[in-house]
């Protein structure tokens, strides 16, 4: 009886041990440490959710991306287009050529920002902020967690509508926008043209530094929301992984244990062959 109870032991434990090396965890269900059980599928599921959170932030990181592309391309066109209007306050220079040049300058503007784009969002045109110049955009950047209750993280920035920057809502020679500035047109000073054409470059150097904020702003996110989901996966895999090399040291010595018993067990049950041999 001592020997088979002994072989069902080294059994038992050697059958824990095959599968803890099979599943490579030791601790696979609740039953294997109800504790650390808990703790670790709480923790794998903030390890998801900081993984779905860094996708949703990929995709807006792409989006503020494409729109401060646009919004820098338009700020070297717009830095072009001041320059030619400071030359036309020179005397004795055609106007109307100039204007031409300013034209061409503008429609070029008007297709950066239309065709900055991403996955159908735009954040610098009318498509993508509406009606108003300037619009507040939220990203959710993480998931805290207190307790049981689980909140939201945010970053917070603002896009500027680059639209009515470029085209405006006027006429030409109202000087409300790029498009709408006429050097040949002589209803306002040659001086207030230029104005207007730097405060046109101003809006929208300050919308591309607001994107360049944004965008770094999100790229540094993603970069801890990385390092946070490899600490939490590692915290879990300390707590619920199997140390492969001692269990297969203890695999090695269970199998050894097995045999001993077996060889114990069958010691033990010629015990009785021998006591009733002497009774023939």
């Amino acid at each position: 009886m001592n020997a088979l109870t002994t072989l069902r032991n080294v059994n038992s434990n050697l059958n824990d041990t095959q599968t803890r090396i099979s599943t490579g965890m030791k601790v696979n269900s609740a039953k294997d440490n109800a504790s650390y059980f808990s703790i670790s599928e709480t923790m794998k599921s903030e390890s998801g959710m900081n993984k779905a959170v860094g996708e949703g932030l990929t995709l807006s990181k792409n989006s503020v991306a494409t729109a401060r592309l646009g919004a820098e391309t338009l700020v070297d066109l717009a830095q072009q287009f001041v320059d030619r209007v400071a030359f036309a306050q020179t005397e004795g220079v055609n106007k109307a050529d100039i204007q031409k040049e300013l034209e061409s300058l503008s429609a070029q503007m008007s297709n950066a920002v239309k065709q900055s784009s991403f996955n159908g969002q735009n954040l610098i045109s009318d498509a993508g902020n509406g009606s108003t110049a300037t619009s507040a955009r939220t990203v959710v950047s993480g998931v805290s967690r207190n307790g049981a209750t689980l909140e939201t993280t945010n970053i917070n920035f603002t896009t500027t509508n680059l639209e009515t920057v470029v085209t405006g809502p006027g006429a030409a020679g109202s000087d409300d926008s790029f498009a709408n500035i006429d050097v040949s047109d002589a209803t306002t000073t040659m001086a207030a043209k230029l104005t207007a054409a730097n405060a046109f470059l101003t809006a929208a150097t300050g919308a591309a530094t607001d994107l360049g904020i944004a965008e770094k702003q999100i790229e540094t996110q993603q970069d801890f929301l990385s390092n946070l989901t490899d600490r939490l996966d590692s915290g879990v895999g300390s707590m619920v992984d199997a140390d492969m090399e001692e269990e297969a040291a203890r695999l090695q010595s269970l199998q050894v244990q097995q045999q001993l018993s077996t060889q114990s067990l069958s010691i033990a049950n010629q015990a009785p062959q021998n006591i009733l041999s002497l009774f023939r």
